[in-house]
């Protein structure tokens, strides 16, 4: 569907069905330099399955219009002008590496809005290595090509991949490369400033659930222990076997653990 944020253009998926804003609404919120395609299985799911769902493409990403937010903070806020958009007043916000420290975000600012938080690939600080970030600034393919082979546990997929025609390596690369130029350093930029985790985290007042994954070099289980601690209550659910990218690698595992952390579908009267 189609909606309009500060007189641009919005785009989210609803996973085939109409968005009903009177179900529970699961919010997914992408990563650096993606969409909300990376949500395929798990957003289909849901939406066929109780809830309301919003995949959305960011600011700059995808579909949507607009230049790509240059901070966390900014990204947040952005998503309250989309849920009052799409007439949300409630939402369980499911989040992926930069997009867990929003979903952390929005939790802080808003608790009265936002029910339950999961946090995929999440680090904190999540700081980007010198060469990498020069990468996103100066080389944008070979950017690429270092963040495809880190985010993923080994470079040949076993058994080739989690189903038939689908190419892990093959289609997070093509998904990168078909963002616009100029929105993968701003989006790195803004996962490495961010500073604000451990104020957010103590505000935190909604259940929280973490999921790391086991082969993740991007944001390895180790980076993410402080702000489990500091968020009150929170789950842990390690994902094994899988990088960075876990909803690729390890869809059904990933599907497996928000269902039953999110919030009882709606059940028909």
């Amino acid at each position: 569907m189609e909606l309009t944020v500060r007189n641009s253009r919005v785009y989210a998926y609803t996973g085939g069905k109409p968005l009903d804003a009177a179900l529970p609404c699961v919010v997914f919120v992408h990563g650096a330099e993606a969409d909300h395609s990376v949500w395929g299985l798990q957003s289909r799911y849901l939406a066929h399955h109780g809830r309301a769902v919003l995949a959305l493409d960011l600011p700059g990403h995808g579909r949507t219009e607009g230049p790509p937010l240059d901070s966390v903070e900014r990204m947040a806020d952005w998503i309250f002008e989309v849920l009052d958009a799409a007439h949300v007043s409630h939402a369980q916000i499911v989040g992926h590496s930069m997009g867990a420290l929003v979903a952390l975000e929005c939790a802080a600012r808003h608790p009265d809005r936002i029910d339950r938080i999961a946090l995929l690939g999440a680090a904190y600080p999540m700081r980007v290595s010198d060469a990498l970030l020069e990468a996103t600034r100066t080389d944008e393919a070979r950017a690429r090509q270092m963040i495809n082979v880190w985010s993923h546990s080994a470079y040949a997929h076993y058994p080739g991949s989690p189903g038939p025609g689908f190419w892990v390596h093959g289609a997070n690369l093509r998904l990168m490369a078909r963002q616009r130029i100029g929105v993968l350093p701003i989006d790195f930029a803004a996962c490495n400033d961010y500073a604000g985790g451990l104020a957010a985290a103590a505000k935190v007042r909604c259940p929280a659930l973490f999921l790391i994954a086991q082969r993740d070099v991007m944001a390895p289980g180790r980076t993410v222990q402080e702000l489990v601690q500091a968020v009150r209550g929170a789950q842990v659910v390690e994902i094994a076997g899988s990088g960075h990218y876990m909803m690729a690698e390890k869809p059904d595992e990933v599907l497996d653990a928000l269902r039953a952390f999110l919030a009882p579908a709606a059940t028909p009267a």
